[in-house]
């Protein structure tokens, strides 16, 4: 069953939510660190649109319980990401709300075998809560990054289906 939780997930409306989500994204190493080098610097509504538009790409806006946009998530094939919390709303516990809810979307409404998804290692509030969650990292990629001269390295993370997958 479903948890009571701080927010929901909607559908992210790009005419609406696009401009939000740059708001939140304000220096080319908070891009990477949202959305890995798959955006080019600056962020801006075209591409935003068109990640939004992309086939199999399933993506959110979190609203708090009074409507205020708070997050955002996004799931394509098994790969959860794009998971931010608006600066502003951070250290709230909503961004273990946040991904708490998208996993019962997964594994729930989009049946999904296993939920994979790639964090920083430096963002260790992040691989906290998807560890509480039960994802547990399944391969480290050193240095893939190169961001503000310092290397980046990357964890790998999964969490199967408690429905049993495939």
């Amino acid at each position: 069953m479903p948890h009571s939780h701080p927010l929901s997930l909607i559908p992210y409306r790009p005419a609406t939510d696009a401009p939000l989500l740059r708001s939140w994204v304000t220096t080319p190493a908070e891009l990477m660190t949202w959305a890995g080098p798959s955006f080019s610097w600056p962020l801006d509504d075209a591409q935003l649109t068109a990640y939004a538009a992309e086939p199999g790409r399933r993506t959110w806006t979190a609203v708090s319980r009074d409507g205020r946009p708070v997050g955002h998530a996004s799931v394509a094939g098994t790969r959860l990401g794009r998971v931010l919390i608006a600066p502003g709303a951070r250290a709230q516990g909503l961004g273990r709300a946040l991904v708490s809810q998208a996993v019962e979307l997964c594994f729930g409404e989009l049946a999904l075998p296993e939920i994979t998804l790639g964090v920083w290692s430096h963002n260790t509030a992040a691989i906290r809560i998807y560890e509480d969650l039960g994802f547990r990292t399944h391969q480290v990629i050193e240095n893939v990054e190169e961001v503000d001269g310092t290397p980046w390295t990357a964890h790998q993370m999964r969490l199967p289906s408690p429905h049993g997958g495939q």
